[in-house]
């Protein structure tokens, strides 16, 4: 086993001077190809759809509500130009509006094809497991999850066909969890989906990237404050039995203060967005999080559970349930 060290550590040197010399070659040639963006009506789908925009793509940006607010502010904030960014439709859990938006996207392809597709629609809530109704569950799991499987099965030929890139939206909460489980579940079912994904598309030179963010509620708005009376009063009876109100406010007063602290600085996620989809070599993964929150997922991944669960147990609640 030690004998074979040294030429372990010669390859992965080998890998990262490939890599190097890989990312500093041409970057893409961004005029004339087309890229899909899921969830623009706000947050990271807005901002991307704009930046792609100014650096020549042929933007297609899904909207939720196209029209609503977020998709005529993206129209308006285009300007010169505008031809090349098209508004459409797309709720990722209606497989009749992601057929669709393939059939407009054919009828529009640009000269050098289907670039991009950013699996970027997502919502988030607040609340421990017994919380929560299996109705939401439910809902969280065909947007976040499901929707992105269904909007890439749907692309997966295009994307081999012009050999073109996939970007998933995870986070870091993928690894672990701060009052938010049902979130953090469909984000680290994503993960595995894309592993399996990124293996299976190289034959194909079809490459996939997942963005893992940190706390930006405050730039994105995917998690409004919560309202401890409004928790309390959608609680089944046996759940209330179970807890009690002050517990709920000082859960609630815990999780609003973590969305307070995020970051507002979205363009450190949308950089790392266009990186996966413009750079001659791109990563795996891209974690874009503070120094603290790259330590959580160092604990979580590297040190035993039980550690990890004293140091979440320790931040979060401090009232005892009678």
């Amino acid at each position: 086993m030690w004998a074979a060290a040294p030429l372990l550590l010669l390859l992965l040197l080998l890998l990262l001077v490939l890599r190097l010399w890989r990312r500093r070659a041409t970057p893409l040639e961004a005029a004339g190809r087309a890229v899909l963006i899921t969830g623009c009506d706000s947050g990271f789908g807005h901002l991307l759809a704009l930046r792609l925009h100014r650096l020549g793509f042929t933007v297609f940006a899904g909207c939720l509500c196209p029209g609503g607010e977020g998709a005529r502010r993206l129209q308006r904030e285009v300007g010169v130009g505008a031809g090349r960014l098209r508004v459409l439709r797309l709720d990722v859990t209606r497989a009749r509006d992601v057929l669709a938006a393939k059939e407009l996207i054919l009828s529009h392809l640009p000269e050098r094809g289907f670039w991009g597709l950013v699996n970027n629609a997502g919502i988030s809530t607040f609340g421990e497991t017994g919380w929560l109704s299996m109705e939401k569950y439910e809902k969280f799991a065909d947007v976040n999850l499901l929707g992105s499987i269904r909007t890439t099965l749907a692309f997966l030929p295009l994307l081999r066909k012009y050999k073109g890139r996939i970007v998933f939206m995870s986070s870091i909460t993928a690894y672990f969890t701060l009052g938010n489980g049902i979130y953090s579940m469909t984000k680290a079912a994503i993960e595995k989906f894309c592993d399996a994904l990124r293996l299976e598309m190289k034959k194909f030179g079809v490459q996939v990237c997942i963005i893992q963010p940190g706390n930006y509620a405050r730039s994105t708005k995917i998690q409004p404050p919560i309202s401890a009376e409004e928790i309390w009063n959608e609680l089944s009876e046996e759940e209330k039995a179970a807890y009690n109100k002050e517990y709920v406010q000082e859960r609630a007063n815990f999780f609003n203060s973590i969305l307070s602290e995020g970051s507002a600085n979205c363009n450190e996620v949308i950089d790392a967005m266009v990186d996966a989809l413009t750079s001659p070599a791109p990563k795996a993964r891209y974690m874009v999080a503070k120094l603290k929150e790259k330590a959580l997922v160092f604990v979580c991944a590297l040190f035993p559970t039980v550690v990890m669960d004293c140091v979440l147990s320790y931040a979060m609640s401090k009232v005892k349930l009678a």
